[in-house]
């Protein structure tokens, strides 16, 4: 299915938009003097985003590169350095943005699935042991909607099974686990930074690390597998941040905490406005011990409603609430994947949240009153279907 694309007229009927962009006045500066001088290809704005960016998760490392998807095939292709071999296999949750699975294949990698929990929407930890095998080189959990996926089993079956652990935290920015950042727990993690997201360089990428040799490969990795001046060790990408984008994306470190917590803010007012349809929906939720940097807000619709998930977002979007689908399981509802061999009904949690779920936007740039608005447009919803 193909992602909505809404022109200037459609985004302007949405009282409460998806997705919204963060540029600074400070990152106009930048950009600007970087036009004047006419020096736009990775350079000193870079470097220093990548600076900030790393002392704010308090990690040695911070690599830029073009996007969440090239962070995350990056951070896989490091462990070519460590003994892997291509057509080995890293353990991914079946239900994901498909950037997840695609940027194992542009690795080199098999990607590996694994039922998520509906309730959470991360990889079910009880079922990674049962496709662990020789060629199993890391496990991948992925932060679904900026909630943390359950790090101290993975951590503790990677160990067992000598296994490196990448976190895909495109979406977790300034999340927690245990008092942890999430993207500082495993040996490496991937964000993405485009435009939704809460620190953006409008495209982009970025793999932190604290291990000096993996982000000495990353930095090899993202311009062809190029090392001192021009000499070529590895198979490599094309894949390096520019100036302009690095500009936005300082910015976004200046007012990050501005931007998360405004995020947080209508994540946590839609929590307790949606606990009394909570017979209806299964909704995101804060767990005791984790901090959800928010991406977005999913809404899940129950078993024998007697309604479905399109009659709900059709209703959503002609009273000007934006959505879009809760991804889909990959190896099942993505034709792309089809050549795997997996069948619907293989990955049943994946797979429902898929066919019921969707989600809404609750960025900095809404307030209580678009949240307030959400939930009355749901309440009258179900008023219409004879439920409340």
């Amino acid at each position: 299915m193909k992602e909505k694309v809404l022109s200037v007229e459609q985004k302007a009927k949405y009282k409460v938009p998806f997705g919204t962009v963060s540029i600074t006045d400070e990152a106009r500066k930048l950009i600007d003097t970087a036009l004047e001088t006419g020096f736009v290809t990775r350079g000193k704005y870079v470097d220093e985003f990548e600076r900030r960016f790393a002392r704010f998760f308090g990690v040695k490392d911070a690599v830029a590169v073009s996007s969440g998807t090239d962070a995350d095939a990056l951070a896989m292709a490091v462990l070519y350095d460590y003994g892997a071999q291509r057509g080995d296999e890293i353990i991914v949750p079946a239900l994901s943005f498909v950037a997840t699975g695609n940027s194992v294949f542009q690795a080199g990698f098999k990607p590996v699935f694994v039922d998520v929990k509906r309730e959470t929407l991360n990889i079910d930890v009880d079922k990674i042991e049962a496709v662990i095998t020789d060629k199993t080189r890391a496990i991948m959990p992925v932060h679904l909607m900026g909630k943390p996926a359950d790090m101290d089993p993975i951590l503790a079956i990677a160990k067992k099974h000598n296994l490196r652990v990448i976190e895909d935290a495109a979406e977790a920015h300034g999340a927690e686990y245990k008092g942890r950042k999430i993207g500082t727990i495993g040996d490496m993690a991937a964000f993405s930074l485009y435009a939704a997201h809460i620190v953006t360089t409008i495209e982009g990428g970025i793999t932190i690390t604290n291990n000096q040799d993996m982000a000495d490969a990353l930095r090899s990795l993202r311009n062809h597998g190029i090392v001192g001046k021009f000499e070529f060790n590895r198979i490599g990408f094309s894949a390096k941040m520019n100036e302009i984008e690095a500009a936005v994306g300082i910015g976004n470190i200046n007012i990050f905490h501005d931007i998360l917590n405004k995020r947080r803010e209508n994540l946590l007012y839609l929590i307790e406005k949606f606990k009394k349809f909570d017979e209806f929906f299964i909704t995101i939720k804060e767990e005791e011990g984790e901090k959800i940097g928010p991406h977005a807000y999913s809404i899940i619709v129950r078993e024998g409603l007697g309604f479905t998930k399109d009659e709900f977002v059709s209703y959503l979007d002609q009273e000007g609430v934006d959505s879009r689908n809760l991804f889909y399981s990959m190896p099942t509802q993505c034709p792309s994947y089809a050549f795997l061999g997996h069948q619907l009904g293989d990955f049943p949690e994946a797979e429902y949240c898929s066919d019921n779920g969707t989600h809404i936007g609750i960025h900095q740039d809404l307030g209580r009153e678009n949240m307030d608005y959400v939930a009355d447009v749901t309440e009258k919803f179900l008023q219409s279907k004879g439920l409340v």
